[in-house]
């Protein structure tokens, strides 16, 4: 007997499914925003040295303030004031248009801090702390921290699910996630911010792993593309709203606050969260199983069957099952669960690698930071609807190696349009990044059902780390445009068809049940 037997006793799909569903997604909405916040918190706005204290003299003060810093800041070659540098005392001659400025002092680093334009922001990281110039380095490091956080949060969060349980764990996710990053609103220090900032993204990102595994334990074959898409639509979502959010709060100790409070109420609704039955049954807990199934009936308005008794539970995983403790070993241990970790691992890097490339790189839409955000979440929505069908009528094999094949070859065709025509080039750039949240969106649904119940969290944290190197990546791939202007579209163009080749070595799992233990890769029964 399968699990999914046991579904179709209780409905596989029924209110239950829908209430976690629903508390899922509640709960995920903060983690877009988490994501993408440093694009704003950190963002850089327009600074000059601070001149205040440079001269007290009747003929400076006397002056406007645009006056003050023509003869107090040099000029750059593109004839804009210069964001680091200050003349060691006013250079009166310049407010005449037919001065010499070929003599003039040798600038130096700003001596009083800087002042920084308020229009758009009211305060960042960078004019906090004046990471700027020779500071700049820690204020770039802000979203390396993070994701670092996140990527050994993932193979923590992966491992203790599988050991402890995906309820427990999930509301560890939320508190500590929550906590560290209201704490780090309220940050003293550079220094302090970047430590807690480490640990939100360490805390939050059990969050995305625990809750995607356990609404897919807990649906049918049937309806597992669809809640895989909804699923997936929670991060649109976020995309879409978080530009709004921080287009209200310019604040950066506010807009972290804001970001967070959707915790809050999924805090609250965690009570109403089950733990997944499936692996209960592989853990040897069959009372506790048994009770989350009956809930399962009643809510769906089915009457439990004796299939539901411990009994017969215990006929469900016949091996591996009871006191065993599963850990990432056990990835490399067997050699066909060792395959599956290669492709997937490789998979999963190359993905975010590419999606995040696209994202930090579409340019030319001529609008500002707030409408360009907003543009990247929209443009995802048609994209993740479109998965829905294909994972129905193609499969999930193959609507991951096409999505990262046209991924490629829209990157590709991009290398031969000329910087000439930005329109046309930023219309190829959305395609392909429509084309990535395909493959970003399947890829998720797709990694749960391979592996099997017993190290399914376990597997699905190591994906999550070997993304989180991709995104890591990703910034250092763009910087190769110093050495060739198309040389970051030809690096990722690659990348994607070289993970679309290694995608297609994955088994198709369209239709069939998922495994429960080792034993059921190592020698399938379905």
């Amino acid at each position: 007997m399968k699990f999914e037997d046991v579904l179709l006793e209780v409905s596989g799909f029924g209110r239950f499914q829908k209430l976690i569903l629903s508390l899922s997604f509640l709960g995920r909405f903060t983690l877009p925003c988490h994501f993408m916040l440093t694009n704003f918190i950190a963002a850089v706005p327009s600074h000059h040295c601070n001149i205040s204290g440079l001269d007290t003299s009747a003929a400076f003060v006397n002056l406007t303030v645009e006056q003050r810093r023509t003869v107090s800041v040099p000029a750059e070659a593109d004839g804009t004031l210069s964001s680091c540098l200050m003349f060691p005392e006013p250079q009166f001659h310049l407010l005449s248009n037919t001065s010499n400025t070929t003599d003039l002092p040798a600038a130096e680093p700003c001596q009083n801090g800087w002042m920084f334009d308020n229009s758009t922001f009211k305060s960042t990281l960078a004019s906090e702390w004046d990471l700027v110039c020779e500071n700049k380095g820690f204020n770039k490091a802000t979203t390396t921290i993070f994701f670092i956080g996140v990527m050994f949060g993932a193979v923590t969060f992966g491992s203790l699910s599988d050991r402890y349980g995906r309820r427990i764990m999930l509301l560890v996710s939320y508190v500590s996630g929550m906590s560290f990053a209201v704490i780090s609103a309220f940050s003293t220090s550079y220094i302090m911010f970047a430590v807690l900032r480490f640990l939100t993204g360490f805390g939050i990102t059990g969050i995305v792993i625990i809750s995607s595994v356990l609404v897919v334990e807990w649906v049918d074959i049937e309806n597992r593309k669809l809640v895989g898409v909804v699923d997936s639509l929670s991060w649109t979502f976020g995309n879409v709203v978080f530009p709004l959010i921080a287009y209200g709060f310019r604040d950066w100790r506010w807009l972290t606050i804001a970001v967070t409070c959707p915790l809050i109420p999924a805090i609250i609704s965690w009570r109403w969260i089950p733990e997944s039955a499936r692996w209960l049954i592989a853990s040897g807990q069959l009372e506790k199983a048994q009770y989350y199934l009956q809930k399962c009936a009643t809510m769906n308005q089915r009457e439990a069957t004796s299939t539901t008794k411990p009994e017969n539970l215990a006929l469900i995983v016949l091996t591996e099952k009871g006191s065993r403790k599963y850990t990432y070993l056990d990835l490399v241990r067997t050699p066909k669960i060792r395959q599956l970790a290669v492709l997937t691992g490789l998979t999963w890097f190359g993905v975010a690698s590419t999606a995040y490339g696209i994202g930090f790189n579409i340019a030319g839409f001529g609008v500002n930071m707030y409408l360009t955000q907003f543009i990247y979440g929209v443009v995802e929505l048609p994209a993740k609807l479109s998965v829905y069908y294909l994972l129905e009528k193609v499969g999930r094999r193959k609507t991951e190696v096409g999505s990262l094949l046209f991924t490629g070859v829209c990157l590709g065709i991009n290398i031969f349009i000329s910087k000439d025509h930005p329109g046309l080039r930023t219309i190829i750039a959305v395609l392909a990044r429509g084309f990535s949240a395909v493959s970003f969106c399947t890829l998720i649904l797709y990694s749960s059902e391979l592996y099997p119940t017993v190290i399914r969290q376990n597997g699905m944290g190591y994906n999550s780390s070997m993304a989180r190197l991709g995104v890591a990546v990703a910034p250092l791939i763009l910087l190769l445009e110093d050495i060739w202007t198309s040389l970051p579209q030809v690096v990722l163009c690659s990348i994607a068809i070289l993970t679309s080749l290694v995608a297609h070595f994955l088994p198709e799992t369209r239709g069939r049940c998922l495994p429960e233990t080792i034993e059921d890769i190592e020698r399938p029964r379905y």
